[in-house]
């Protein structure tokens, strides 16, 4: 058997139907969180942004409407499909890899990217180029998980339905570190945008739990990796289809790894 957990390619494959499920599911999430920042970074009528690793469309949908007509949005991914049909008026959708490509042409006055980094090998790269597209004042607001802050699905591992949750999420870790994410990540930012030169540099973080929208992404993210857990002898069958079954019971207080946000002034 072809030994996958060497792969670094992405884990979560935008190209598998469970991606919408996940990109509607971490909108509701995580939107908020990235708007109240963006809004309190002053992103306003008429500025130039980079929304990096987009994703799903809700991000430059709403970056959209603060920059207005006289803006630009760019909005790329490696796989553009669930953002593709966004483009036109002020949002231009670009094929792009942003460890390996140069930035798109011209600066930004916000350059955002949300659970992009943690998957990305080479990150250091990524964000060069993402501080080289700044505009002289812009800011860089990022935004990466850091699951080994806090690991598991179900912190209250009451009951066999919650040790089950939080093996499976343990086998799901051990599939993205193999495949080059960096489980650590989130809490490094506000020092490596120090190190990067920006000022004004300042974090938070936010740990939604028993949400309804947790429930879904877990359930998708589940059904998305399913195959590998499988067949790398990391979980059965029927261990998965339980699991299935008590999420969608909504008596799982289900949550997710917390989201580190940081943001630094380009001088």
């Amino acid at each position: 058997m072809a030994d996958d957990r060497t792969d670094h390619g992405y884990l979560l494959d935008n190209r598998q139907s469970e991606a919408g499920i996940r990109f509607d599911a971490l909108s509701e999430l995580f939107d908020p969180v990235t708007f109240r920042h963006v809004d309190q970074l002053g992103i306003a009528t008429g500025m130039r942004c980079w929304e990096v690793g987009a994703g799903g469309p809700s991000v430059p949908l709403g970056l959209a409407e603060r920059v207005g007509p006289s803006g630009a949005v760019v909005a790329t991914d490696i796989d553009v499909s669930w953002t593709r049909d966004v483009a036109g008026g002020v949002i231009e959708v670009l094929r792009h890899d942003v460890a390996a490509d140069p930035p798109p042409p011209g600066s930004f006055d916000l350059v955002h990217a949300r659970l992009v980094l943690i998957h990305i090998p080479d990150r250091t790269e990524a964000l060069r180029r993402m501080v080289q597209a700044l505009r002289p004042g812009g800011w860089l607001l990022l935004e990466d998980a850091d699951p080994g802050l806090q690991p598991l699905p179900c912190p209250d591992e009451s009951g066999p339905e919650q040790r089950l949750a939080n093996r499976l999420r343990s086998d799901f870790r051990a599939l993205m570190t193999a495949r080059g994410a960096d489980l650590s990540y989130g809490r490094t930012l506000p020092r490596l945008l120090r190190e990067a030169g920006l000022d004004d540099v300042r974090a938070d973080a936010y740990f939604p739990i028993t949400s309804p929208a947790c429930a879904v992404l877990e359930a998708a993210t589940v059904r998305q990796t399913r195959g590998l857990l499988v067949a790398e002898g990391l979980a059965t069958d029927e261990e998965i289809d339980r699991h299935l079954a008590n999420v969608a019971t909504g008596r799982l207080d289900v949550g997710t790894a917390p989201m580190v946000s940081a943001w630094g002034r380009r001088p």
